[in-house]
């Protein structure tokens, strides 16, 4: 099993999950995050006043899938959410070694039924 992190523009959000359907990945949590990597620094004024703004809304997609869904999850991920600009975001795996389901405190192995 992986846990894909991916963090995108909050506009590509509908984007992102319709493409991640269309490879049969349903499960998956979603957070409101801010954040800059590379992405320029904007400004704006409001009531007459000038102000900067260094951190960027994004939206954190979190994910586990098992080993072959991982491809196809990251290519879906970059199709629906790349723009060509600063700021579109990253794409981070992980090996998860174990997971276990709350309500009935044994070991999940279920990855690939939450996916289908």
């Amino acid at each position: 099993m992986k846990k894909i992190e991916a963090i995108i523009r909050p506009e590509k959000l509908q984007e992102v999950i319709a493409g991640l359907r269309e490879v049969g990945i349903t499960a998956f949590t979603v957070l409101q995050a801010q954040g800059r990597g590379q992405q320029k620094n904007t400004s704006g004024v409001y009531r007459g006043h000038a102000y900067s703004i260094t951190l960027h809304p994004k939206l954190k997609m979190e994910m586990v899938v098992s080993n072959e869904n991982v491809k196809p999850a990251v290519e879906a991920i970059i199709k629906a959410a790349q723009t060509g600009e600063m700021g579109d975001g990253k794409i981070f795996v992980y090996p998860v070694e174990e997971a276990y389901n709350i309500r009935t405190g044994s070991m999940d192995e279920t990855i690939d039924e939450l996916n289908r």
